[in-house]
């Protein structure tokens, strides 16, 4: 989870706002399938009695809407709107609204407000027709952090950015890595501990 997702409301950073497609960042088929794999296994409960986990199956299938049906391989881009997810996922906008939130405070996904100028015409305050711009939102450009690529580095629309990684590549040098950067007690480092037994960068019984 990142640090600033804990601040209130107030102190937290404002969303980047963007002119055109905005930020983009290339994904090649296994970088998805990483992806995926994490936030599967973020469905997992964390706790008795408890039915799913950080994420749940829809917003998994929000998820699954925007690297399968949405996002451009070759050139990254990823910019629908709440009503194309939904339709793809077979949820409600409100779902895909809430699943946004989730997937990006699971450090999945994060997000820029795509905005354009409108020219309007409408009556000033003495009733005479003007002319002004309007600043409105479209939709988000939406940008994936691949668990196998390490820290991720947000990109401009015009970068070229390389696709996905090894398997191996998001622990550094094996075990003794992952005991030192990755903790268990931490929901996220957990699932990304899981993640490496799968890929086989963490042996069995590794921490």
């Amino acid at each position: 989870m990142p640090a600033t997702a804990l601040l209130p409301n107030h102190l937290r950073p404002r969303r980047e706002k963007v002119f055109g497609p905005g930020p983009r960042r290339k994904l090649d088929r296994n970088a998805k399938v990483r992806i995926k794999t994490l936030a599967r296994a973020l469905t997992r409960p964390r706790a008795p009695g408890k039915h799913y986990g950080i994420l749940t199956a829809k917003f998994v299938a929000v998820l699954d809407a925007l690297l399968w049906s949405f996002h451009n391989a070759d050139s990254g881009r990823c910019d629908p709107g709440y009503k194309a997810i939904a339709a793809k996922a077979d949820c409600a906008p409100s779902t895909v609204g809430e699943a946004i939130k989730a997937l990006e405070l699971a450090g999945i996904l994060s997000w820029a407000n795509r905005i354009v100028r409108e020219r309007v015409h409408e009556r000033d305050l003495f009733g005479h027709w003007a002319t002004r711009w309007r600043l409105i939102r479209t939709s988000n450009a939406y940008l994936f952090n691949d668990p196998g690529a390490g820290p991720p580095r947000p990109q401009s629309s015009n970068t070229e950015i390389q696709g996905g990684t090894s398997n191996q590549a998001f622990i550094s040098s094996g075990t003794a890595s992952a005991s030192s950067v990755l903790d268990p007690d931490n929901p996220l480092d957990r699932a990304l501990i899981s993640l490496g037994r799968c890929v086989g960068a963490v042996p069995e019984g590794a921490t």
